[in-house]
């Protein structure tokens, strides 16, 4: 098992790790190795608790796919271990973020003061641009 800073934790087992071919320029060594990594987590599937995983789907994330798995594709380096390292890295990072569970928001009424300030620059803006259709009516 493998744990994230935040006490989450995802099983070795569950990431299926493979090597390929990185992309984009690096002349004869990106032919002929295998340095990139392709990473997928199948959230349904994980030991992770149904609120997490509920958390995980719910994200607007686009390396979670409609079927519910992420797929992380490390190639930065040069080295398959920096990659795989890298990988596993950016899974922990986006499972961590799911860990902490944002404040609930209290609804709040704004003050009298700020309600006039707002009301008064509206006001404002309309007479400007009242001042702009005159201006224009008498050069017509």
């Amino acid at each position: 098992m493998v744990e994230n800073p935040r006490k989450l934790s995802v099983a070795e087992s569950e990431v299926e790790i493979k090597a390929i071919r990185a992309q984009g320029a690096g002349g004869q060594n990106v032919n002929k190795v295998s340095s990139a990594i392709h990473l997928r987590f199948d959230i349904a599937a994980s030991s992770l608790d149904d609120i997490y995983k509920e958390r995980l789907l719910k994200l607007s994330d686009t390396r979670i796919t409609r079927d519910g798995v992420i797929v992380i594709k490390a190639q930065q380096y040069r080295n398959q271990e920096k990659n795989r390292e890298e990988a596993l890295r950016r899974l922990h990072e986006l499972v961590a973020s799911i860990a902490v569970v944002p404040p609930q928001r209290k609804a709040t009424k704004p003050t009298r003061t700020s309600q006039q300030k707002r009301l008064a620059g509206k006001t404002q803006r309309g007479q400007l641009k009242i001042m702009r259709k005159k201006l224009n009516d008498h050069l017509s």
